[in-house]
C-alpha cells in the first residue's frame, strides 16, 4: 500500500522526550510502509530540535522532516507541521509521548473499521517516582481511558495520540486557530467545526501510547490549573456553536458541581483523605464551566510558558505537543 500517513510531532525544548517519541515511531510494526514522513515541528525560536533531527535522520527507516515554527504556541506548531507534508492522513504524537509498536497500525485499522474523520487512542500516564500522595491521581490525569473495543464515539479528546483524515478534519492551510496559542483549546475549536459539519469520531482501543510528565508538570497545582481549563471546554464549545442554551446548561452544571465538590473538597482536606486530589479536580472542572470566558483562561502554553521557564530555569517543554484540552479525565 502507498505511503499515505504523516506523523507530526510538535516539540519545544524537550530533547530527550523528542528522541524517545521519534524512536518509538521508527519501530512501528505493520505500518512503516504507510508512513510518508515524520515531521518534527520545532516550536523553539532558537531551533534547538534541528540537531536531534539531523542526528537521527541517518538511522530513520522513514523520511524525517524538520519544520521550524519559531512563534511559540501549540496551534502554530501544528499548522507548521501540517504545511510540511501533503499526506492525506495525519497522525499526531506529542513530544512527551512514546508510541507502542502497534500504535499506528491500530489507528489505521480503526479508521477503516469506523470510517471516522478523527480517531483517538488510549494513553498511560507516567509520573516521577517522587510525586508522593498525588501519584495515582496524576497518572490518571495525564492518561486517557476509553472503551475496550474499537468503534465510533461521542467523546472528544485532545490531538495527542490521534489520526485525522486531512480532507475532512483539517480544512484549509492553517486549521488550528492561533488565537489559542497560549491558552490551548485549538483542538476544541477544530472539533467543534467538524461536529457542525457532521464529522465522525472514533476510538482505537489498541493504539496505546505512554505520556511522561516531567517533574515541573507532575504537581497538584499544575494539574488543577489544567483541570480548570478542561472544565471550560464544554461551555466554550457551546459558545463557539452559538448554542447559548447549551452555554447556560453547562454553566448551571458547573455551578452545581462547584457547590457539591467544593464542600466535599473542604471536608476531604480537613480529614486528609487519600483520594482528595480527585475531589479537588472535580471542583476545578466545575469552576471552569462557570468561568469559561476568555478573560479567565489560564495561559499555559506558548510565549507564556517560555517566560515562566526563563524565570524559573526549568524546561518549557509543555508549550507544544501536549493535549491542550484532553477531556479524558472527565467533564
Amino acid at each position: 500500500m502507498a505511503a499515505d500517513v504523516a506523523v507530526i510531532i510538535p516539540t519545544l525544548r524537550r530533547p530527550e522526550g523528542l528522541e524517545r517519541a521519534l524512536r518509538s515511531v521508527f519501530v512501528q510494526v505493520g505500518s512503516l510502509d504507510r508512513i510518508a514522513a515524520v515531521v518534527v515541528a520545532d516550536n523553539d525560536p532558537e531551533g534547538s530540535a534541528e540537531p536531534i533531527v539531523q542526528r537521527l535522520r541517518a538511522e530513520a527507516p522513514v523520511p524525517l522532516i524538520y519544520a521550524h515554527a519559531p512563534v511559540p504556541g501549540v496551534a502554530t506548531a501544528r499548522n507548521v507541521g501540517l504545511a510540511a507534508t501533503d499526506a492525506p492522513l495525519i497522525a499526531f504524537l506529542d513530544d512527551d509521548e512514546a508510541a507502542s509498536p502497534g500504535w499506528l497500525a491500530a489507528l489505521l485499522e480503526a479508521q477503516v473499521q469506523t470510517d471516522a474523520d478523527v480517531l483517538f487512542g488510549p494513553i498511560r500516564g507516567r509520573v516521577p517516582e517522587n510525586a508522593g500522595w498525588t501519584s495515582a491521581y496524576l497518572e490518571r490525569f495525564f492518561g486517557r481511558d476509553g472503551p475496550d473495543v474499537t468503534g465510533l464515539t461521542d467523546d472528544i479528546h485532545g490531538c495527542g495520540n490521534s489520526l485525522m483524515v486531512r480532507a475532512s478534519a483539517l480544512p484549509g492551510h492553517a486549521p488550528f486557530d492561533v488565537v489559542t496559542n497560549e491558552t490551548g483549546g485549538e483542538d476544541d475549536r477544530l472539533f467543534t467545526g467538524l461536529m457542525a459539519r457532521g464529522g465522525r469520531f472514533g476510538w482505537a482501543a489498541g493504539a496505546w501510547v505512554d505520556e511522561f510528565a516531567p517533574p515541573h508538570r507532575a504537581t497538584l497545582r499544575y494539574a488543577l490549573t489544567r483541570a480548570f481549563a478542561y472544565g471550560q471546554s464544554p461551555s466554550q464549545m457551546a459558545a463557539d456553536r452559538r448554542d447559548w442554551p447549551g452555554v447556560i446548561k453547562w454553566m448551571l452544571v458547573g455551578a452545581a458541581q462547584t457547590a457539591i465538590w467544593g464542600a466535599s473538597s473542604l471536608l476531604s482536606a480537613l480529614l486528609r483523605r487519600p483520594g482528595r486530589a480527585e475531589t479537588y479536580d472535580r471542583c476545578a472542572r466545575g469552576l471552569g464551566k462557570v468561568f469559561w470566558t476568555r478573560g479567565f483562561e489560564p495561559k499555559l502554553y506558548g510565549a507564556a510558558m517560555l517566560a515562566r521557564a526563563d524565570r524559573s530555569s526549568v524546561s518549557p517543554s509543555d508549550a507544544a505537543g501536549i493535549p491542550a484540552r484532553d477531556r479524558s479525565s472527565g467533564s
